[in-house]
């Protein structure tokens, strides 16, 4: 056993922020290879049409999937979860992982049934969420906020740009108004934004994302397919780089390779221009 390869899974991202997703992915499954891929030069998402999202999500993971055959596709991207999953499922058998807001596993912890929904504009407004809200959560005040700046925030993090607190705490001020015990990360930029958005709302309880809920997904995946044991490292493990190869359709945000490295996801390999015809790959370190 100790000689078969790692099982692998593809997480796909419109930037950076599918990386919170592949920290725990990882966490969890210590013997996987993860491959990431994020249209960055598509970033961002939510001012684009559901067409347009659709073609660039399935060109883009087609095309790592013939490069890099995957056991799993996790589409760590809120926005493009509400509209290519049926596609990506059409498209390929590889069982194919979504993002959805948290909103059930809030109502469960939330005391004073009082939730706030961090959102981008643009999940904010989509009528899934709303019977979301109300298939579990229609017993509490939820309060929403879409603002678009908190993903550039997160992004910008890689560069080593601080987050403008002053900006973040005015837009926050929703939540201290409505007095929310219980915050949705509705974004999975948004964890990286975590220590900040605490400072901001020191009176929230509890924080709640999506990212234990997909580990726990890719994990049955695996014993499904009977890899379990080798996802989990126990019989192999995936070394200093449990990232293989970090692809970017943009060119690679400066910093991200310490970034990444810091998540606990050094990668190997970094693509940039992906998948251009002869993309620019820079091994990272040793194997």
């Amino acid at each position: 056993m100790s000689g078969q390869a790692p099982p692998r899974v593809l997480v796909f991202d419109s930037g950076v922020g599918g990386l919170s997703v592949a920290a725990c992915i990882h966490r969890h499954l210590s013997g996987l290879e993860i491959v990431y891929l994020a249209d960055n030069a598509g970033f961002p998402y939510g001012d684009k049409s559901e067409t347009v999202v659709i073609e660039r999500c399935c060109t883009l993971i087609a095309r790592a999937l013939q490069l890099y055959p995957s056991d799993v596709i996790v589409v760590a991207c809120n926005t493009a979860s509400t509209v290519v999953l049926p596609h990506l499922r059409a498209m390929t058998e590889v069982p194919v992982v979504g993002v959805v807001p948290a909103i059930k596993p809030a109502a469960a912890r939330t005391v004073n049934r009082r939730m706030g929904l961090l959102a981008t504009p643009a999940t904010v407004r989509r009528p899934y969420l709303d019977r979301l809200v109300e298939e579990f959560a229609g017993d509490c005040k939820v309060e929403r906020i879409g603002h678009p700046g908190l993903v550039r925030w997160a992004e910008d993090l890689v560069s080593g740009v601080e987050v403008p607190f002053a900006e973040l705490r005015e837009a926050m001020k929703p939540f201290r108004d409505a007095d929310v015990d219980t915050v949705v990360l509705g974004c999975t930029h948004y964890p990286l934004l975590l220590e900040s958005l605490k400072l901001s709302l020191p009176s929230v309880r509890f924080w709640v994302d999506s990212g234990e809920a997909i580990a726990r997904r890719v994990a049955w995946l695996m014993d499904q397919a009977g890899q379990l044991a080798l996802a989990k490292g126990q019989a192999c493990r995936t070394g200093d780089h449990p990232v293989v190869a970090a692809l970017f359709s943009g060119p690679a945000p400066e910093g991200i390779v310490p970034f990444m490295t810091g998540l606990g996801l050094a990668p190997k390999l970094l693509q940039e221009g992906w998948p251009g015809e002869a993309p620019e790959a820079t091994a990272t370190g040793s194997a």
